[in-house]
């Protein structure tokens, strides 16, 4: 069995020229690459053209499904430096072809105001079995390439009500998910917000499919995330276990709309996510 996947490896990137950046997706099996590599990744390669400036939002689109077996490069405009605010624009190519773009801003690191939601009560993480720990127990049915690939994922991931993947029931809108890095990735916020992002786009979706008793085993589903914003109010630390608090207010028109907070585990409000992703069932 292949050793869990190092995050900050998998992100690295190679500079090809001023403002143009190469990456490559793990080849886990699947066809598409995972939504928040591609974020986490253009995040950093924004990061690449600013100095001494803070991420405080990112909003994205999915305009393409990325293909794992070839590079990801990464076009970086320098949009616009400001006194406090710094702007980029990210596209990512594949093919000649834009697959994703997203819209980063930077801001100097200064003091404010301080208010924020209380973080709502959730069960212990060390009480939760491991997404993987529980596909071993509860769904013997999974092909042995998805066990393998929930062992090598660089994310810890536990929600105390799953959904039985192959026999699933409507549950509400609602969802809670405890997340830390399995390996180090050092303190440097730039990293520690990309792992954020990357992170923030897992087990995500499934709080839309849930309201329906759809999974992603569903016969004739056909998913994918369509855009993604994130909101980082305060620096965090992806060693310790983050609570993902999500809701899904929406579903029509063949999208599902969620929301999320993500808290540390003393409390403090990490940051804010917004996502609509597609979820069509066909005949």
């Amino acid at each position: 069995m292949e050793e869990t996947e190092n995050l900050i490896e998998t992100l690295a990137l190679e500079p090809i020229e001023m403002n143009l950046f190469r990456g490559v997706s793990p080849n886990d099996g699947f066809p598409r690459i995972f939504g928040g590599f591609v974020i986490a990744q253009a995040l950093l390669a924004a990061y690449e053209t600013v100095e001494d400036r803070v991420c405080h939002s990112l909003h994205a689109y999915f305009i393409r499904p990325g293909d794992v077996r070839i590079p990801v490069l990464y076009e970086v405009d320098r949009s616009r430096d400001g006194g406090s605010f710094t702007t980029r624009r990210v596209i990512a190519i594949q093919n000649g072809k834009q697959i994703f773009n997203l819209a980063a801003s930077f801001q100097v690191q200064e003091e404010g105001l301080e208010h924020q939601f209380p973080m709502p009560a959730a069960p212990s993480p060390e009480d939760i079995l491991t997404e993987w720990d529980r596909a071993l127990a509860d769904n013997s049915k999974l092909p042995p390439q998805m066990i393998e690939h929930m062992k090598r994922r660089p994310v810890d991931v536990r929600w105390p009500d799953p959904q039985d993947i192959f026999n699933p029931v409507p549950k509400p809108p609602r969802k809670q998910v405890w997340m830390r890095s399995k390996a180090p990735i050092g303190d440097n916020i730039k990293l520690q917000q990309a792992a954020l992002a990357y992170a923030s786009d897992m087990a995500f979706m499934e709080t839309a499919l849930r309201v329906h008793g759809l999974t992603w085993q569903t016969p004739g589903l056909q998913s994918a995330s369509l855009d993604h914003a994130m909101w980082f109010h305060r620096p965090s630390d992806f060693h310790d276990w983050i609570l993902f608090d999500q809701d899904c207010p929406s579903t029509s028109q063949g999208r599902g709309f969620l929301r999320g907070e993500m808290y540390s585990r003393d409390g403090r409000l990490l940051a804010s996510v917004a996502q609509e992703c597609l979820m069509r069932v066909k005949d």
